[in-house]
This record gives structure tokens, C-alpha cells and sequence, in this order.
């Protein structure tokens, strides 16, 4: 059955030209490009043995399938198609439009960590992380004989950090003044606000080793810890209600003058905590016992959240005040922009994806490769690369509705290739074949694009500046792998 091809009011949009390769009498056998593909040669072929030989391997590359490349299109040889050519056209000049936007905020109530640190970036300013949280204790009785020893925050590293650590960071832990919860709905944000009273429980410097070690315990200030060890001794506090009416939480603030690494800690309960010592003297030792003081994981939702800013430094993105603002790589110095903590996402479109249709024929995408080259020399030691991130759609408003993802199963990512590093040729790919499938086959705008933010984004403060339109031969590019058959010109 002969697809219709929605009506587009371009004209003339596909000026780019192409490589074809033509095959007489081929069938290719590839059903729900669910398998490795076939090649059946019909009993009446009379191609060389040559050019068939040379043929085959480069169609079967063309055509290999894994899970980032399945299609949703059926594409089943039927009479039509044998008695047909087969064109396999290699087209890498659609137009890519790259632009950044900001979210008005993200939700960080729900990261997998704590952030806390502060650094420079040449971009975005200064980026600062502080982490906030309610605590209750692990049990509400204390023995009347026990005496109280010390109180100690315990912080465990989870392996997260961004920027230089070989540099000293400082921590103040701060108490807060109020209890933690949303302004309005159930989430807390980068955003949020928080206040706290002004002497510090604790001030710490480190040296951050997140890989190499395990926990920080840094000693916290007497009063507090006596003031809480006599209200669960004397009964006065005996339960979480009672406990949170008393104490709201604590707040782990950056150094103000830091510039060095943004540090992620261990959320879960058993490896980040305050420790209050105490111990009951018996007749020939004495018995050393404690209490936890852990995230309050009985409220919903759970009082914690990681708020992130930051103070940015070049003047394109201090125009992205509202989140429907698009800021153009054209109008960026051909860059685009992404910063997970901060909602800064590099937005991905397609605007003459249906110009395809003004080549004759009937045909499906086999392949579909997004390549994107970051900036020479925004990134180095400190200021990593990472392998990789996800994909979203928004819609015309710029709201997140969908991770973009394959059979529902498996997201779609953005991959870095370091094969030719060593000549300063690296890129992030990203296979596109659905999702240019399903543009395709739409007979209306929606407005919707993709946008690129690591995975995990509201638990990180990862960077990247990316070369988009308008940077001559740094461009993003489109390479897609287009079959025809059932040519109208045969």
C-alpha cells in the first residue's frame, strides 16, 4: 500500500544533494527491523557477481539493527517492491536548528544525592550547591545514667563530583529556621529558598577524595548536641512530630570564597547522618552507646532538596528569563548550552524533515545519526566531558512531557565517539530513527522538540557547550540513511 505523504508548504527545501546506490531485482527481507537483514536474490537476477559482491556488505551495514535503531515502520518486500529499484540515498544537509533554553526551575526534592560545593566556570559564573534536609532520630529513649560525649556529622561520598578536586573545600552547617516544606504542590526545587540562624553548628574544611575515600565525620558544636541528648533523656521529646517541632533541619552550605568542586554525598539512610555518642558508666568499664539523627523519611514528601544557582557570565544566556525564550546558536556565537542543575538544556530541531518527500518514490528512514562536536576548549581536566546524556521532548512551551525512549523501554542517548581524539576530532551521536519516523508521518505541527540534559539531571551540575548552527565546518549534522523503492521515474 502506496503511503500518503503529508502535505508541506515548503518548496523546494531539499537543495542538498545525494549519493545513490542502484540495485535491480533485489529483495531485501526485513520485517519490523526487528532482525539482521536478508538479501534474497530473485532466480532472473543477472548482476554481476562483482558489483553484487561489493554491494552486499555496505547494504547490510546500512541496514544493521540494534536497540538504538528500531523502527516502528513496517517495510515488507510485496510484488510492488521486487519488480522495483532500490535506491539507498546517503543525505546529510537538512537543516538542524540548535538553540538553548532555561527552565524556570528544577526539581531536585527527588536527586539521588546531596550537592555541596562551589566553583568558577568561565560560562556560568559562579556555580553553588547546598543541600538541605530534615533529620529525626533513630530512637526517642535514652537511659537516665548515660552521659553525654559528642555529636558528629557523618557525610559519605557516593563517587559524584564536577570541577577541580584537588582544591579545599569548606562546609558550614547551618540550622534551619523553619520547617521544611513546599511553598506550593509537592516538590522542592533548585530554586527554593530557605533560612537559617546565624551560628553555625559546624564549619569543616576538606579535601575533597570522592573516589578515593569513604566518609567525612566532622565534630559539630556541644550545645546543640547536649540540648538535644537532654530533651530525648528527660522525655520532653518522644516522638518525629515532637522531634521536627523542635529541630527543622540542617542546611550544608558552601564556603563563600570556595572555588574548587561541587561534591555529591550518600542520601540513604545508614550512610549520611548525625551521630550524638554517649555512654553509662558501669562498675569496670563503661558501656558507649548513640543515636542517629537520619532524613526524615516519614513526611511526604521527604524535606530534602539540593538548591542550585549560579551567576552567569556571558550575555546570551542572561537573556533566557523565561522558559519559553529560545535563544538561537545563531544569536550565541553558534553555541548552545546545557547545565543540568540549572535547567539549561540545548533544544534540537527539524524544521525541512519533510523536504524528504520531494525525492520520487516511496522509502523509509534505515538510519538516523545526529552528530554534535563540542566546543574546542570548553572543557578540560576539571571541567569534564562526560560519555553521555538523555534525551527529552518538550513541547512548544518548552515543558518536559517525555523522556524520549525506544518501545517504551529504552531511552534514546547522546554518545560520545573518541575514536579519532587524538587529531581533536570528537562528537556526540545520537540515533534518531523513530522519532524522525514519527515527525514524518505527522500531518500537523506540534510544536514538539528534543531537548539534551543528562540523565539524572536535577542530582548533577554538569556542562556543556556544544557547537550548533553557524559555526562553518563545527555545524550539527543530520546524516540519514534513506531506502527507496518503487521509484515513479521507472
Amino acid at each position: 500500500m502506496k503511503r500518503e505523504i503529508p502535505s508541506t508548504n515548503r518548496k523546494n527545501s531539499f537543495v542538498g544533494k545525494y549519493r545513490a546506490f542502484v540495485l535491480k531485482e533485489v529483495v531485501l527481507v526485513y520485517p519490523h527491523f526487528r532482525a539482521q537483514p536478508r538479501l534474497l536474490l530473485l532466480p532472473q537476477m543477472k548482476i554481476m557477481k562483482k558489483v553484487m559482491w561489493l554491494l552486499c556488505p555496505l547494504l547490510v551495514g546500512f541496514l544493521s539493527c540494534n536497540d538504538e535503531n528500531l523502527n516502528e515502520t513496517d517495510f515488507l518486500a510485496g510484488e510492488a517492491f521486487t519488480d522495483s529499484n532500490v535506491r539507498v540515498v546517503l543525505i546529510d544537509t537538512l537543516t538542524v536548528d540548535m538553540s538553548t533554553m532555561k527552565m524556570d526551575s528544577v526539581v531536585t526534592s527527588q536527586a539521588t544525592r546531596m550537592l555541596v560545593g562551589q566553583y568558577s566556570d568561565p560560562v556560568f559564573g559562579t556555580v553553588r550547591a547546598a543541600s538541605h534536609m530534615g533529620l529525626i532520630p533513630s530512637g526517642y529513649a535514652i537511659d537516665v545514667e548515660a552521659e553525654y560525649d559528642s555529636i558528629a556529622l557523618h557525610l559519605n561520598f557516593n563517587g559524584y563530583y564536577y570541577n577541580d578536586t584537588t582544591i579545599t573545600n569548606t562546609v558550614q552547617v547551618k540550622r534551619v529556621l523553619k520547617t521544611l516544606r513546599p511553598a506550593e504542590g509537592e516538590n522542592f526545587y533548585n530554586t527554593t529558598k530557605v533560612e537559617y540562624f546565624d551560628e553555625d553548628l559546624g564549619v569543616f574544611t576538606y579535601d575533597p577524595r570522592p573516589v578515593e575515600a569513604d566518609t567525612l565525620e566532622v565534630r559539630l558544636d556541644d550545645a546543640f548536641g547536649e540540648d538535644i541528648f537532654g530533651k530525648l533523656q528527660d522525655n520532653l521529646i518522644t516522638n518525629a512530630d515532637e522531634f521536627v517541632d523542635y529541630f527543622k533541619g540542617i542546611a550544608l552550605l558552601p564556603g563563600l570564597n570556595d572555588d574548587g568542586s561541587i561534591v555529591g554525598f550518600s542520601k540513604e539512610i545508614g550512610a549520611s547522618f548525625i551521630r550524638i555518642h554517649f555512654g553509662i558508666s558501669e562498675e569496670d568499664e563503661r558501656i558507649l552507646d548513640h543515636v542517629d539523627l537520619q532524613l526524615n523519611l516519614n513526611e511526604t514528601p521527604v524535606p530534602f532538596f539540593n538548591q542550585i544557582s549560579a551567576e552567569i557570565l556571558i550575555d546570551p544566556l542572561l537573556t533566557l528569563t523565561d522558559q519559553e525564550i529560545n535563544l538561537s546558536s545563531h544569536d550565541a556565537a553558534g553555541q548552545s548550552f546545557i547545565q543540568s542543575g540549572l535547567g539549561i538544556a540545548t533544544k534540537v530541531e527539524f524544521p525541512s524533515i519533510k523536504s524528504i518527500y520531494e525525492i520520487k518514490g516511496q522509502g523509509t528512514i534505515m538510519d538516523a545519526i545526529l552528530k554534535i562536536k563540542p566546543v574546542a576548549g570548553s572543557y578540560n581536566d576539571e571541567l569534564m566531558l562526560r560519555d553521555g546524556f538523555s534525551i527529552f521532548i518538550v513541547d512548544r512551551n518548552n515543558d518536559v512531557t517525555a523522556q524520549l525512549v525506544i518501545d517504551e523501554v529504552f531511552p534514546v542517548t547522546g554518545v560520545l565517539n573518541r575514536d579519532n581524539e587524538e587529531f581533536n576530532d570528537i562528537y556526540y551521536e545520537i540515533s534518531l530513527v523513530n522519532y524522525l519516523e514519527e515527525l514524518l508521518l505527522s500531518e500537523y505541527e506540534t510544536g514538539e522538540a528534543i531537548i539534551l540534559l543528562p540523565d539524572d539531571f536535577g542530582s548533577t551540575v554538569d556542562r556543556f557547550v556544544l557547537n550548533g548552527a553557524g559555526t562553518a565546518d563545527h555545524n550539527a549534522k543530520l546524516e540519514l540513511t534513506y531506502a527507496i523503492y518503487d521509484d515513479e521515474d521507472n
